[in-house]
């Protein structure tokens, strides 16, 4: 029994092993196991780099894969660099370039030796202004060529021709205007936690009497900093642009209903209010305090300045 189980944890430990290491086998200069290319340009891009390797001795390999299997492609990408051993020994001068279609990810990794010159953010603006929009027009021949050339021009001094104007005349979309580089789905998350903590203040303030436009300057910052990762710097110039003209017309409207009236006279005679649930309250030299029926909201209380707020923020 006990031989039994020890052969059993070694063969599962095998596999898992083998499955780790498991690496595409190195066909080529171009490995299009995604079939995705036609012959003709894996034709020409096999000759260019070729060519570049030649003239330089850089290694220049193209991946393509189905699918990353849940894994992510950063570590796909080291995992195949590492294991096809691009460059030479001692120079480190290999770039890998891999697409993987159904989850629509692409990476160029770069070996040591050559980050002085393709550094990230050019490998980045590659991907960026080359790559992907031939990419999401179909046309995968003409996004791995250019892509290719334009590495190749970098790593040669050359200035490449797919990222002069021509190549961004594609008109970036309101959400891919310098947001941080992120799948879609973590994108959205984080900005539903990004806006929704700026936006519970922002509502905050504009429903609390007095305190509110120590609010409405204490959160300019916020607005115009986060909203960067998630929607990049135009819309986030857009979004502050929006807070700025429309907090304080939202904030003067509401202060001619009789629910605001009846609450900014409450805090002048009681000392307090009750808004959505929350109690707030004149403290000290006019600070504000709250305290949800629930206990799931509790400001930072005490001192003058606005110290709760600062303290939950």
């Amino acid at each position: 029994m006990r031989l039994a189980l020890a052969f059993s944890l070694g063969a599962t430990l095998a596999c898992g092993a083998a499955f780790a290491a498991d690496v595409p086998y190195l066909s080529g200069r171009v490995t299009d196991n995604a079939e995705i290319l036609s012959a003709d340009a894996e034709r020409r891009i096999t000759a260019h780099l070729k060519e570049h390797e030649d003239r330089t001795t850089n290694q220049i390999a193209v991946l393509t894969v189905p699918t990353l299997d849940g894994e992510s492609v950063e570590e796909f990408a080291v995992k195949v660099f590492e294991g096809w051993k691009l460059g030479q020994k001692g120079k480190d001068n290999g770039v890998l370039v891999v697409v993987a279609p159904r989850e629509r990810r692409m990476r160029i990794e770069v070996g040591y030796g050559l980050e002085g010159t393709l550094t990230d953010a050019h490998a980045s603006r590659i991907i960026r202004d080359v790559m992907t929009p031939r990419f999401k027009s179909g046309d995968f021949d003409g996004g791995v060529e250019a892509g290719v050339t334009a590495i190749i021009a970098r790593l040669t001094g050359a200035e490449p021709a797919a990222s002069q104007p021509a190549a961004r005349s594609e008109p970036q979309s309101f959400f891919d205007s310098g947001a941080a580089d992120m799948p879609l789905h973590e994108r959205i998350l984080i900005g539903m936690f990004v806006f929704s903590i700026i936006g519970l203040f922002t509502v905050i303030g504009i429903a609390t009497p007095g305190v509110g436009w120590f609010l409405y300057l204490f959160l300019i910052p916020a607005w115009a900093v986060f909203p960067m990762a998630i929607v990049g710097a135009t819309g986030a110039l857009w979004l502050l642009g929006i807070y700025l003209v429309g907090y304080p017309l939202a904030k003067l409207a509401l202060s001619r209903s009789d629910w605001y009236r009846r609450a900014q006279h409450e805090i002048r005679t009681k000392g307090r209010t009750t808004i959505g649930g929350f109690t707030v309250g004149s403290s000290g030299g006019g600070g504000w305090s709250s305290s949800g029926s629930s206990g799931g909201f509790s400001g930072g209380g005490g001192s003058s300045g606005g110290g709760g707020a600062s303290g939950s923020w």
